[in-house]
């Protein structure tokens, strides 16, 4: 798993890259109450909002941290958005197909991210 400075979670699998937000996002975000998700298909670059989330203190957007295809949204979190808050590790956002997922690997590792945050 890898992680953005935009307090994002990264995982791979094969060529498909799932994106959802980190606990300590959550954590500041507050009690999500809305989740936008980007359609299917979507062809992103790297830095496209694509997604957004809303809670009770703030909106924020959800970037497409590498570029890619959307290929699956997590529509659980339109009819649940307090998903985010019991588990932000489980409540993915949504699934980039990608051409290199080796550039997952430049993106922060799980001890780069806690000293980010602390």
């Amino acid at each position: 798993m890898r992680f953005t400075e935009d307090h994002e979670w990264l995982s791979v699998d094969g060529d498909v890259v799932t994106v959802g937000i980190t606990e300590h996002a959550a954590e500041q975000l507050g009690d999500v109450v809305f989740v936008e998700l980007p359609e299917a298909g979507l062809e992103c670059d790297a830095g496209d909002a694509v997604a957004v989330v809303e809670s009770v203190k703030a909106a924020s957007d959800i970037f497409a941290p590498i570029a890619g295809e959307i290929v699956e949204v997590n529509e659980a979190l339109v009819d649940n958005p307090g998903l985010v808050n019991e588990s932000a590790f489980d409540a993915w956002f949504f699934k980039l197909k990608v051409a290199d997922t080796s550039v997952v690997d430049e993106f922060l590792d799980e001890a780069a991210y806690k000293a980010l945050v602390e």
